[in-house]
């Protein structure tokens, strides 16, 4: 029979020196000793794949995508072939490989990337060799043999999607944290480590602004059903398994509570109000390259209607250059934005069976004189806009209000 496949996948503050490094490899030969057949995914060494975009950005103001895939891609070579070396040096024989080398077929969107294809044939052969393999995480290859990088986070999606190629049993993901919290203890100390959390809380978590996965490998790991284990690379520790269905008796109404920094908010004054007009906005700015978020459209009795929506802060520019061209054409009023708002969310599959959550959440900020300008709802989050300035204070009196930290 042969042996159990673990993916292990260590992020950028779990290789950032060489002492960790060697930590690192200390601990993928304690769990290959276990007569485990293991793949490792690393990311870029510490704050590197920072310091690439700064340096990109010190020679070029809008540099091309195709470029920065090329450079962007060195960070986690570096580290790959790092931890090779350090496992080697403690008697176990690895083989470090790039995502190209091991046959991670992308499209060919530069730096977000989706996966097509992976061959499984490089690492197989490794593993029957018994080799430790490490694999450079966030990147592939198009089929025209161009370099593409996953967006950011994007070694999470090369983790999960190489244990579904290679039919592993577990995927690990290692990070500065002990897992998954009911919020950032950063801003709440009292918040308290999820033990099992469902792959649709996750990801709704992760897409609302909780940094410690990217939602893309949520949604692949839900697809193919590939139970994640996120825990920290400095302990021992269990973490919090994202799986399928949790063990829970039933569900709480609120599970974790998230709150996203990252965000603008554009507002078009004065849009005619007649068929098609929203239609017109959303594909021009959809094709520009730019993902909207929340939409809220205000219809006044003049017939004239303000349009607000959401994007990330690094697509602003973008954006704003789109919604100019696009409010000319309608003969729309001005166009504003707003790049001081958070977005703070509750997330909880039970509240599909529970009622009056959204009012509490409403209340508990209304008690808190936070002032909520968006609001956007699924059938397990809802979302507030609000001033970035109270959002901690908001993170705070809702997860006393939802008692999370009990």
């Amino acid at each position: 029979m042969s042996k159990p496949i673990i993916v292990q996948k260590f992020g950028g503050s779990s290789v950032a020196n060489v002492e960790r490094i060697k930590a690192v490899a200390q601990r993928i030969v304690e769990t290959k000793t276990k007569k485990n057949n293991i793949v490792v995914v690393v990311s870029a060494l510490g704050d590197t794949t920072d310091d690439l975009v700064q340096l990109a950005q010190n020679i070029s103001e809008h540099p091309p995508e195709r470029e920065m895939d090329m450079l962007m891609a060195t960070g986690e070579q570096i580290s790959c072939a790092l931890v090779a070396m350090a496992i080697k040096e403690l008697g176990q024989d690895a083989i470090s490989f790039t995502g190209s080398q091991v046959g991670i077929v992308t499209d060919n969107t530069h730096t977000k990337a989706k996966i097509e294809k992976i061959s499984a044939r490089t690492i197989r052969k490794a593993l029957r060799q018994n080799k430790i393999v490490i694999v450079a995480g966030f990147q592939g290859m198009t089929k025209n043999n161009e370099i593409t990088t996953l967006g950011r986070g994007g070694s999470d999606l090369t983790a999960v999607a190489l244990a579904i190629a290679i039919k592993a049993q577990v995927c690990e993901i290692f990070t500065d944290v002990e897992g998954i919290y009911t919020t950032d203890p950063r801003i709440v100390p009292e918040a308290k480590k999820i033990k099992e959390i469902t792959f649709d809380e996750m990801l709704e978590m992760a897409s609302l602004g909780a940094q410690v996965m990217q939602p893309r490998s949520i949604e692949v790991a839900r697809r193919f059903n590939i139970p994640i284990h996120v825990r920290s690379s400095f302990s021992k520790e269990e973490g919090t398994m994202i799986i399928k269905n949790t063990q829970k008796l039933e569900d709480l109404a609120v599970s974790g509570i998230t709150c996203n920094k990252a965000e603008a908010k554009i507002t078009i004054c004065n849009v005619p109000d007649k068929p098609g007009v929203a239609a017109d906005i959303f594909t021009e700015i959809s094709d520009a390259g730019v993902m909207v978020d929340t939409i809220v459209q205000n219809v006044g009795h003049t017939r004239q209607t303000d349009i607000s929506f959401t994007v990330l802060k690094t697509d602003l520019a973008k954006a704003l250059k789109a919604t100019a061209v696009i409010a000319a054409k309608l003969k729309a009023g001005e166009v504003l934005h707003d790049k001081n708002i958070a977005r703070i969310s509750i997330v909880g599959s039970g509240m599909r069976s529970h009622r009056g959550v959204a009012a509490k959440m409403f209340q508990t900020l209304a008690e808190h004189k936070v002032n909520i300008e968006m609001i956007t709802t699924s059938d397990i989050s809802v979302s507030c806009i609000i001033g970035q300035t109270q959002a901690e204070k908001a993170v705070k009196a809702l997860h006393k209000a939802f008692s999370l930290e009990e």
